[in-house]
Formats: C-alpha cells, sequence, structure tokens
C-alpha cells in the first residue's frame, strides 16, 4: 500500500487521491477546470484518468473534442466513488471528534459493577446519549487481556495493574472486610482463623489479599470454595459455610447483612485501589468522558 488513500479494488491498488480527481473532472465538466480546481497541471490529471482507465480496464469517459463523456461504466464508477468519498471524509471527522458517541465496550469486576458503577454509568449515560454501553464483567487478569486484545476499550480493574500497558486513574477505594456468619467468633489476631474460605476464582485481587492475610498469620485455609458471586458468596457465608473477603461497599446491598459479622483487616491490608485502565498512549473520547464523570463523582 503506497499512502494512507490507498484501497483494494480486486487484485489492483486504487488511490482515493485518484477517485478524487475523478469526480473533479465530472463535476467541472473536463480536465482544465478539474485541475484548476485541484491546484494541479493539466497533464497530470490527464495522466491520472489514463492510469486509472488502465488499472480498472475500463474506459470512463468519451472523448468529444474538448468534451468528456461518461461511459456506462464511468457512471457505475462515479456512484461508488462519491460514496467512499464520503465514507472516507466521515471517517476522517470520526477520528478528530471529541464528542463521544458509538459503542463504548466496558469492563469491570463484578463486585464494581454490581455496586459501585450503576451511578456513575447513568451519570454518563445522561451526559452522553449518543454513546451505547456494553459491559463484560471478569478478574483483572481476564480484562486486561481482553483490553490489550482490543476487546473493550477500558476496564475497572483492582491494582496493581502493569503500567508499562495502560494508563490509569483511581475510580474507588474499596475496604475489603472479612465476612462470617454472626455466630462465628469475631476474628482478632489472636483467634483461630477460619477453616473454610469461599473465594472467586484465581485472578481475583480479593481472593489475592485473603490469601496473603493467611500467609501473614502463617496459616492455610482447610477448605477452599470457589463461586461465582459475591451475594452466593454472602448467602453461603449466612449458613456458618465458611468465610469471605468482600468489599464492604458489597454488603451495604446485602438484604440479610444484618445477620453476618465484619471483621476489619488490620493497617496496610485494609485499602484496595480500584482503577479505570485503558491501553497506554490511546487517546479515547469516550474513555475521556468516563474519566471526567469518575473524577466529577469523586470530587
Amino acid at each position: 500500500m503506497n499512502n494512507k488513500d490507498d484501497f483494494i479494488l480486486g487484485e489492483r491498488w486504487m488511490e482515493l487521491s485518484d477517485l478524487r480527481i475523478f469526480t473533479a473532472v465530472v463535476q467541472e465538466g473536463g480536465v482544465t477546470r478539474a485541475a484548476e480546481k485541484l491546484n494541479r497541471v493539466q497533464s497530470n490529471v490527464t495522466t491520472r484518468i489514463r492510469q486509472l482507465e488502465d488499472r480498472l480496464q475500463a474506459k470512463l469517459f468519451d472523448r468529444q473534442g474538448k468534451k468528456l463523456i461518461l461511459t456506462p461504466a464511468g457512471r457505475t464508477l462515479l456512484d461508488y466513488a462519491e460514496k467512499l468519498l464520503a465514507l472516507a471524509d466521515e471517517a476522517q471527522a470520526a477520528l478528530h471528534d471529541k464528542t463521544p458517541r458509538g459503542l463504548f465496550r466496558l469492563g469491570s469486576m463484578e463486585s464494581t459493577a454490581a455496586v459501585r458503577l450503576p451511578g456513575p454509568l447513568s451519570a454518563f449515560s445522561e451526559r452522553y446519549p449518543d454513546v451505547v454501553l456494553e459491559m463484560r464483567t471478569g478478574n483483572p487478569t481476564q480484562l486486561a487481556g481482553a483490553l490489550l486484545a482490543g476487546e473493550i476499550d477500558a476496564a475497572l480493574v483492582a491494582e496493581p495493574v502493569a503500567e508499562a500497558k495502560f494508563d490509569w486513574i483511581v475510580a474507588f477505594e474499596e475496604e475489603p472486610v472479612i465476612v462470617t456468619s454472626r455466630d462465628h467468633p469475631a476474628i482478632d489476631e489472636n483467634s483461630p482463623v477460619p477453616r473454610t474460605v469461599i473465594v472467586f476464582e484465581h485472578g481475583c485481587p480479593h481472593r489475592r489479599r485473603l490469601e496473603e492475610w493467611y500467609a501473614g498469620r502463617k496459616d492455610l485455609p482447610e477448605r477452599t470454595i470457589e463461586l461465582g458471586s459475591y451475594h452466593a458468596m454472602l448467602g453461603c457465608v449466612l449458613t456458618g459455610m465458611g468465610a469471605a473477603l468482600v468489599p464492604r461497599s458489597v454488603i451495604a446491598s446485602f438484604p440479610e447483612k444484618k445477620r453476618l459479622r465484619v471483621n476489619h483487616l488490620p493497617s496496610g491490608q485494609n485499602k484496595l485501589r480500584t482503577l479505570m485502565i485503558w491501553p497506554k498512549n490511546v487517546q479515547s473520547a469516550k474513555v475521556e468522558a468516563l474519566r471526567g464523570v469518575l473524577e466529577d463523582l469523586a470530587g
């Protein structure tokens, strides 16, 4: 491909600049006026038209003295040329348009999507009605992979992130807590650790924080149960099945929260930041718009 104005037609390269010259000749009624409009010498316009005909293996104009009359092939090409040039102009305008619009593919951890995002996304939708939101949930490893693969535009994940690959802002700050049933004794630095833990799959930052807490106690749970949602985890905690580590914000929306015991982690382990991340050095009006909403609500 020779330049940004090239595209494939059949097995030959065709330049958008060829189409611009061709449509100018049609609109101006001849080569001379087209050359003046395009600020080109007349011989260059003539040569480009002939080269275009050679590439397409089709005669585009009938030459009647100084007049150029479109052939049937020329009329067919004109219809497509006008559409292609309009699309090219539209694409160029869209790249420089700072108004968010179109599909915005957002990834998020399950807890963030359920508890933290409804308010900001509602405000975002009101502010930017031309944007269509699409949500995907997963753990930070999954979401980072989807972001690098171009499957989503931004993601809400717990730190840490690969700073060489992503730009980021702090979206929320969470307090992770260990929850048990109300009947379970309070957990402190001197009490025995829960023998069964209820967690998400590997890659979940809250599972990782719980494992760090156990490591700090030089202990390990005897049994690990993996579930797919926080409310399912809390339901199992209520039955006395085990303990779970969840963001404290999740508990507020749980109907049976009064039957839970909340145990706080020691200083240094009791904070976990949720970041909005996007590919390094990639500019996006939609990402900047959500960033603005999050910063406005945080401020």
